[in-house]
């Protein structure tokens, strides 16, 4: 048989003694054996089994196709191995009763749980038990913890978070399985629920300060509010402002400046309870709320907060000092809403700031009338310069010794057709806040200079300047704009600047004033010896005249004392003037006796109500005229605006 099944080419490379010397050598009297062979590409078992009289029954069976279903079982056993080992989550599936039946090694890393504990069979109770031995779980038993799951798990609760020991976060979720029993997922969600949490935290606070935001601020708020409607417990809000904050940032720089804001938000925050909130709204703005609380408390807290800012911060080597003002609203008697309370709050601040600053106010109910007029008057003055309705006057400037004209200076009205003429005092400041300076003032410049081109050569015009007009690098070309648009001549011009002008960026605008000097303009630092450094400025840049303040001249012939006190601080400025080429003018003359002493003191000029009134752009030709033939100031009648 074998013969014939070799040349079939059944026995491969054997011959068919080798395949019956195996045979003997195999087989066992007595004892069943079995051999699987390859025959082309096929496999087959042979199974021999032995008869009771000797000899064996041998069964012949073809069973590659079983051997192939096999190994491919094996393949998928050795896959699905491998993916639940090496899956990034840990699994575990457990059946009806809550018995383990195959876990993944990430599980058992996750938890630190031992291989040789942790087996299929063992119950989750027992699982439970080991996992809190190894410091997973505190402060509850297994079966407690395990009756939680099941709660949870009979509510359709099919997700929950773990919290070791180690602080590591467990997101655990569970799916049923077709014929009972849970796949269970557990997850490290530590790094995700910390990136979740800093996120959170970030867009509900200050990323400088890491104050609370406007937003959680206004959460509060809400809170806050619902609490006092309730319970009838006042709430307090307060608006505050530091004082100074933009003139810090511009002359020592923002990195400074925010270090400041660090600084700040760390006193104030000490002067506070753990039950108050602060926060950062903006800028140099926050607000704190504070609740529950009564009126008398909260006006001692912002005397506190106030009294705190006014001790220096020193920041990387500067000693800076500021103050800080406050607005407050009580609710609910100021408001029943967070925007009400705002809006009542920043009211309240803009009036302590408007009363000099470094000071706090309550709210009160006529502060919101001031400043609808206050916007109504906004409103017109945008209008005001493209309706025209702004003109110009000039009050003349005469030398001291001889009252020879020497120039006028030009000043601003506004005639509204329903408001009549509105003070400049009231509607300057407006315009320097709402930057509507920059328009009016380069008009102002550009009506000045073209009405000068009537007058004779040597008379010069006068044009104040705001502080606002400086920011930026525009000025001088816009200057250099205005005088070749009429041809005056440079030298008949002169710009007149407050000591405010100097503050703002000292550098910046000396250069600015520098650039101008170099046209041929005359610079004229108006109101001096009401500052405290004026002096410095003197030195440090080259004015063309100084023009001694009106509260100086105003009691020269009223009282003796005082008289004597303001004649010695005119002569000191006039012979300071002297000492370095410097021409000096006296503004608000008004008496004979005035003009006397201011003439006895050195000051070169003089203008005032004595020479004549701020006048219109005609009267101020017929004062040239009068002038040029001889008529005295005091002996004609004054054409006043």
């Amino acid at each position: 048989i074998l013969d014939h099944g070799m040349t079939r080419g059944n026995l491969g490379g054997d011959t068919a003694e080798d395949r019956v010397a195996r045979l003997r050598a195999g087989l066992t009297p007595g004892v069943p054996a079995s051999y699987r062979r390859f025959v082309h590409n096929r496999i087959f078992k042979a199974s021999y089994e032995p008869m009771p009289h000797g000899g064996w029954v041998a069964i012949h069976e073809d069973v590659t196709e079983q051997e192939h279903a096999a190994e491919a079982m094996r393949e998928q056993h050795r896959r699905f191995d491998a993916a639940l080992n090496n899956m990034a989550h840990g699994l575990a599936m457990f059946d009806s009763a809550l018995n383990l039946l195959v876990c993944n090694r990430r599980y058992l890393t996750l938890y630190g749980l031992s291989p040789e504990v942790v087996k299929p069979g063992i119950a989750m109770r027992d699982i439970v038990a080991h996992s809190m031995a190894l410091g997973n779980y505190a402060g509850l038993d297994a079966d407690t913890i395990v009756a939680g799951y099941v709660r949870q798990l009979e509510a359709g609760e099919y997700v929950s978070y773990r919290q070791l020991g180690d602080g590591r976060i467990i997101e655990v979720v569970y799916e049923t399985m077709a014929h009972g029993g849970w796949v269970v997922m557990h997850e490290d969600v530590t790094l995700r629920h910390r990136a979740e949490q800093r996120i959170a935290h970030m867009a509900h606070h200050d990323a400088l300060t890491n104050l609370p935001n406007r937003a959680l601020f206004r959460d509060r708020m809400a809170e806050g509010l619902t609490q006092a409607m309730a319970g009838g417990e006042p709430m307090a809000v307060l608006c505050l402002d530091l004082d100074r904050f933009k003139l810090i940032n511009d002359t020592l720089g923002h990195p400074v400046g925010d270090k400041l804001l660090r600084a700040v938000s760390d006193r104030l925050g000490e002067a506070l309870r753990p039950t108050d909130t602060i926060a950062r709204l903006g800028g140099d703005e926050f607000a704190i709320l504070v609740a529950p609380t009564r009126p008398h408390a909260v006006e001692a807290l912002a005397d506190r907060m106030v009294r705190i800012m006014t001790a220096p911060f020193v920041i990387d080597g500067h000693e800076i000092s500021t103050g800080l003002s406050i607005g407050i609203a009580m609710a609910p008697a100021d408001g029943t809403t967070a925007d009400q309370l705002m809006k009542c709050a920043d009211l309240a601040l803009y009036k302590a700031k408007s009363e000099g600053r470094g000071s706090f106010r309550f709210f009160e109910p006529d502060m919101s009338a001031r400043v609808e007029a206050r916007r109504a008057l906004e409103l017109d003055l945008r209008q005001a310069l493209g309706a025209g309705e702004f003109h110009l006057v000039f009050q003349p400037q005469v030398r001291a010794e001889n009252q020879v004209l020497t120039g006028f200076e030009a000043l601003l009205r506004w005639s509204h057709p329903r408001r009549g003429l509105v003070p400049p005092a009231q509607f300057i400041p407006l315009a320097e806040e709402t930057g509507l300076i920059l328009p009016i003032g380069e008009w102002v410049l550009r009506e000045a200079c073209r009405e000068a081109t009537r007058w004779p050569e040597a008379i010069r015009i006068s044009v104040n300047l705001s502080p606002v007009q400086f920011r930026g690098r525009s000025l001088t070309a816009m200057v250099r704009s205005a005088l070749g648009a009429v041809g005056l001549a440079p030298g008949r011009l002169e710009l007149e600047i407050t000591e405010a002008v100097l503050l703002s960026n000292e550098e910046a605008t000396m250069v600015e004033l520098h650039d101008l000097r170099a046209l041929g303009i005359r610079i004229v630092m108006d109101d001096f010896g009401v500052g405290y450094s004026s002096l410095s400025y003197l030195r440090s840049f080259p004015f063309d005249k100084i023009k001694i303040d009106r509260s100086f001249i105003a009691d020269l012939d009223v009282s003796r004392d005082k008289s004597k006190d303001n004649a010695a601080i005119i002569r000191a400025v006039a012979d300071l003037g002297a000492s370095l080429t410097i021409d000096t003018i006296a503004e608000g003359v008004e008496t004979p006796e005035q003009l006397a002493i201011i003439r006895h003191c050195g000051c070169t000029e003089v203008q005032g109500y004595l020479i004549s009134h701020p006048c219109l752009a005609e009267a101020a030709l017929a004062f040239i005229r009068d002038h040029r033939d001889g008529i005295r100031p005091g002996e004609r009648a004054a054409h006043l605006a």
